[in-house]
């Protein structure tokens, strides 16, 4: 009877560092942000503090984390009304925008914890495959309601992503208003990438979209 009060203080606890770290981020900057200084403001020890996050790139990762179901969630609902591959993904960029958009101030820490798991930025290994495997899955909703040649449909989610995370690198460094010129470079964009998926079916543009399907192949492997 006990345990219920106790698993829903722990609950509101974690809570608080949370988003007591994403104040201090958006406030004092990633950098100069401590574990020490999360836990004076939240007004808990620094055992409890580390009890929760081991350190304040588990605490990004979490955001991370968050941020991709928050994608989902909210391209799925958009996918519903799109038709074609150019409006589909459209969708699913910009839904990925609108739930980075309260981390933009430390958003180049965000992209360590995309980054694929056991690099030397990104050290979690299997929590971030997890969400990087999820990141992806939303991309594979994209290609599943879309026209795309059978030879591409298995690969192209992961092709998308990493599209994905070079929309996101843009957006770390966009400093226009709303990051209004991220906007603008996913509705161009996403056209553009329709346009050369229909064209891989060519007989002279297959060959060379297989090419490319094998170097990725050979870099992951």
């Amino acid at each position: 009877m006990d345990a219920q009060p106790m698993d829903s203080k722990s609950e509101q606890t974690k809570a608080l560092v949370r988003e007591t770290a994403m104040a201090m981020f958006r406030t004092k900057g990633y950098a100069k942000t401590t574990m020490r200084g999360i836990a004076a403001d939240a007004g808990v020890s620094l055992g409890s503090t580390y009890y929760y996050y081991a350190s304040k790139d588990e605490l990004v990762l979490e955001l991370y984390r968050e941020s991709v179901t928050e994608q989902r969630a909210a391209a799925i609902l958009a996918l519903a009304d799109a038709s074609g591959l150019a409006e589909r993904l459209k969708a699913a960029l910009h839904a990925g925008i609108d739930a980075l958009t309260p981390y933009h101030s430390f958003g180049s820490a965000l992209i360590g914890s995309a980054l694929p798991p056991q690099s030397p930025l990104n050290p979690f290994g299997e929590p971030s495959r997890e969400v990087r495997e999820s990141a992806v899955g939303i991309f594979s909703e994209v290609v599943e309601g879309a026209k795309v040649p059978q030879f591409l449909r298995a690969q192209l989610p992961e092709l998308l992503w990493l599209g994905y995370m070079g929309v996101v690198l843009f957006w770390v460094y966009d400093r226009s208003e709303g990051q209004r010129r991220t906007r603008t470079l996913i509705d161009g964009a996403a056209p553009l990438i329709a346009k050369l998926v229909a064209f891989s079916r060519l007989p002279v543009v297959k060959p060379l979209v297989e090419e490319v399907l094998a170097l990725k192949a050979k870099v992951q492997s």
